[in-house]
């Protein structure tokens, strides 16, 4: 006859203890979101405005001097698009809370370290078109607004694009402050900005094909960098 084996499955009492240190975990982790968020929340009333209920221009100055970073800082535009905050200036606690859970920040100091990843994340290819194209939704100050004002735009290329490509956006931020033919841009023109730099050589243009649907702002600009060169 075959041996009964001796060995035991596990008992009701074992499942049960299972269970209850499952239950223990599920408890405790549930109470340390919970005080992370109650801090995020402590935070965000800090800057906040009473009036408002936001943290408004003057909160996000308050808060640029925690961390130690200008307000014209690229990595305060990355915390918006982290937060995907709507309107510019300001900061509602639901936006406030999404970005600063995002980031696992729930202090000053965490949020400053933080800082430092938020950059190496936004500067990823498969992120940072979304911030680019977000930085001019970002701008759009008034209802129904398409198009953002030559200067803003060049102070917008410098900051948003300056680090990666500095010889192509010197070069465009001179152009358009010479021509006269474009007093502002829209998203589209935006966003031609960004291909020219990620696809054609430069300086020479020499890959630079008309036909394959460039903005005509961007066909004139190359034609005022081959005069350039006679």
């Amino acid at each position: 006859m075959p041996r009964t084996s001796s060995r035991k499955g596990p008992t009701n009492s074992s499942a049960s203890g299972n269970s209850s240190t499952v239950d223990l975990f599920r408890a405790a982790s549930g109470r340390a979101a919970s005080k992370e968020l109650e801090r995020i929340d402590q935070l965000f009333y800090s800057y906040s405005s009473d009036g408002s209920g936001m943290i408004d221009p003057e909160g996000i100055e308050s808060l640029c001097a925690d961390l130690e970073v200008d307000h014209t800082d690229v990595r305060i535009l990355m915390l918006a698009w982290k937060m995907q905050a709507e309107k510019q200036g300001y900061f509602t606690l639901d936006e406030w809370r999404r970005g600063l859970k995002g980031l696992r920040a729930d202090t000053i100091l965490k949020l400053k370290k933080a800082l430092v990843d938020l950059e190496k994340e936004v500067r990823r290819p498969a992120n940072f078109a979304d911030f680019y194209a977000f930085a001019f939704r970002y701008c759009l100050t008034e209802e129904k607004q398409k198009s953002i004002d030559i200067e803003s735009i060049c102070l917008l290329l410098d900051l948003v694009l300056g680090s990666q490509f500095r010889a192509q956006v010197d070069s465009l931020i001179q152009y358009l402050k010479i021509q006269s033919d474009y007093k502002v841009i829209n998203m589209d023109q935006w966003m031609g900005f960004y291909r020219f730099c990620n696809e054609v050589k430069f300086p020479d243009v020499s890959n630079y094909d008309p036909d394959q649907a460039w903005t005509l702002i961007l066909d004139n600009f190359v034609d005022w960098l081959k005069s350039k060169r006679g």
